[in-house]
């Protein structure tokens, strides 16, 4: 009988869950000796991997808390990962082979939105229940599908758009704006966005400039927005490229406001940016640090416990990985308890069957409706800063 069955391991706690989850399955009756299973595509490798490391944290912690009480259906959970490299042609195979293969009830993922936009169509044909944790596109959840089967507990580009201008306006004052974004999809959803929240307080942008994955220098893009006027710069981009603007701006001797998409949170930024990775502005939907609620300091002393490498807060970014993850795994319990089966559409109706959970980003009170298939809003977002490599609220 498989347990919590991990092929890519990132921390050698993880064997130790694999043996929690088998005496949790060892206490149920012998009839009922099956899995739920989970799956997981993120990335666990490269850049981006803290991310990918974080989500499994949040989904590892819920399922073994889900498997002390029972399980669900009277199975225990199972969660089956695998990396897509930050590639979307890989996630899809992935998806296929997670969906076909192995079985299972909901997948989990796409840390990246180009991957989970990839993978939206065929989950929504496959009629299995997904589940996205990070990407922040807008298009992943709002995709015109009739059913629609994706679900997500995470930020949403267009509202964070809107969060980005407010913020620039009341804390920089603001006039005339640039853009820095990620030449993918992802990108693309931002400027939009934006483009958007710009129109509404009629404000013009000094510039919208392109950030390739590999660029080693964009002192050229940022040359052009300073030229134009640009008196804040928006930036969407994950780690890498996030690092390379903040070290273009250093060399440029620019001291500009930018006010940031959660994407630096996702590795190791503030030691591959340099001395200006503190200046970044960043939005996040959670942090552990300066956050008094006996919700975030229980999961944060069970995080310690499972995996002794966290020590403290400042050990579990990017902690929106681990708390959106988190909350959206015990949805997901409600969801498939609600449902009475493993059945995708069942399930589905499940989400929108959820009353109240008291989760560890917030209380959420019918969290999904086939209308918003999106549990958090504006009202969830917090502004951070890097502060010696640690998460930290900006009062």
């Amino acid at each position: 009988m498989k347990t919590v069955a991990d092929l890519t391991c990132l921390t050698r706690r993880c064997f130790a869950v694999v043996a929690i989850a088998a005496l949790t399955a060892s206490a149920l009756p012998a009839a009922a000796q099956e899995t739920v299973k989970i799956g997981l595509i993120a990335s666990l490798s490269g850049p981006s991997a803290k991310s990918g490391e974080a989500i499994t944290r949040g989904l590892m912690l819920a399922i073994d808390e889900i498997n002390q009480a029972g399980g669900l259906l009277g199975m225990p959970v199972e969660l089956i990962r695998r990396d897509d490299e930050n590639n979307p042609g890989k996630g899809l195979t992935a998806a296929r082979e997670l969906v076909q293969r192995e079985g299972v009830a909901v997948l989990f993922g796409g840390l990246q939105t180009p991957v989970s936009l990839a993978l939206v169509p065929y989950m929504n044909q496959s009629q299995v229940p997904f589940m996205g944790p990070w990407a922040a596109g807008t298009p992943i959840t709002k995709n015109g599908a009739d059913p629609n089967y994706i679900f997500r507990v995470s930020a949403v580009d267009e509202m964070v758009d809107i969060a980005l201008v407010e913020r620039a306006v009341a804390v920089h004052g603001a006039k005339n704006p640039g853009m820095m974004l990620i030449n993918n999809p992802w990108g693309e959803s931002n400027e939009k966005g934006l483009t958007a929240a710009l129109e509404a307080k009629g404000m013009p942008t000094a510039g919208i400039e392109r950030i390739e994955a590999n660029d080693i220098d964009v002192v050229p893009q940022l040359t052009r927005l300073k030229e134009a006027g640009a008196d804040t710069i928006f930036m969407v981009a994950n780690v890498g490229p996030s690092a390379q603007v903040m070290k273009s701006l250093e060399r440029m001797g620019w001291d500009v406001p930018v006010v940031s998409h959660w994407g630096p949170a996702g590795g190791r930024f503030s030691e591959l940016a340099g001395p200006r990775a503190a200046d970044v502005e960043m939005i996040q939907t959670f942090t552990f640090s300066g956050n008094d609620s006996p919700k975030a300091a229980a999961t944060l002393d069970a995080l310690m416990a499972m995996f002794p490498e966290i020590t403290g807060p400042a050990d579990v970014t990017p902690a929106v990985g681990i708390a959106n993850a988190y909350d959206a795994m015990h949805l997901t319990a409600l969801a498939i308890t609600n449902a009475g089966s493993l059945d995708g559409p069942a399930i589905r109706e499940g989400y929108y069957a959820i009353d109240t959970y008291e989760g560890l980003i917030k209380t959420y009170q019918t969290p999904f409706t086939p209308d918003d298939q999106d549990a958090l809003g504006p009202e969830d977002y917090v502004f951070t800063r890097f502060i010696d490599g640690e998460i930290i609220p900006i009062e």
